[in-house]
């Protein structure tokens, strides 16, 4: 049985994700989907439990597929979990230069725990997690670009469509 570990912040979740994640359900007997608890590179939007539950709705129908948490070096969660690989989509030429970096050093780390990369959909090869938080915080419609429930939390956290707006006393 081949296992893989798709890790990222997942902050949120986008339909982007969901499709590379259900691709590689699709491939590996088990997927593990790690959600990193506190990333370094950036301050997250949702909490990590909002982060679980947001993926385990989207995924949910997919029986190989587990949702963890994680805040250690992603090859040792790996190994945590036997996983013999790492799945990681790929948008734009800035995803691969990022993505080359940390290969070369979680080779250096896990010298057997490979990194297989998936291309996004084309569809969703213009969405980022960073860019429908922007979208969103400024009234703009995501219904497209992310699972239902991240879109309805948006709605609740930006009721008026501007970052930072007070959310109203019913809610």
């Amino acid at each position: 049985m081949i296992t893989a570990l798709c890790p990222g912040s997942y902050d949120p979740v986008t339909n982007g994700h969901v499709d590379v994640i259900r691709r590689a359900a699709s491939i590996f007997d088990r997927i593990v989907v790690g959600v990193i608890r506190d990333p370094l590179h950036k301050r997250t939007l949702f909490s990590v439990e909002e982060r679980v539950a947001f993926l385990e709705g989207a995924l949910g129908e997919l029986d190989n597929v587990v949702v963890d948490v994680f805040s250690e070096l992603v090859v040792d969660f790996a190994r945590k979990h036997s996983a013999q690989t790492m799945v990681k989509g790929l948008r734009v030429i800035s995803d691969f230069e990022w993505e080359f970096q940390m290969n070369h050093l979680n080779r250096l780390l896990a010298p057997e725990i490979e990194t297989v990369y998936v291309m996004a959909s084309p569809l969703f090869s213009f969405v980022s997690s960073s860019g429908v938080k922007e979208i969103a915080s400024f009234g703009g419609k995501v219904d497209e670009l992310v699972p239902k429930a991240v879109a309805r939390r948006f709605a609740e956290l930006y009721p008026d469509g501007r970052p930072g707006a007070p959310v109203s006393p019913q809610e």
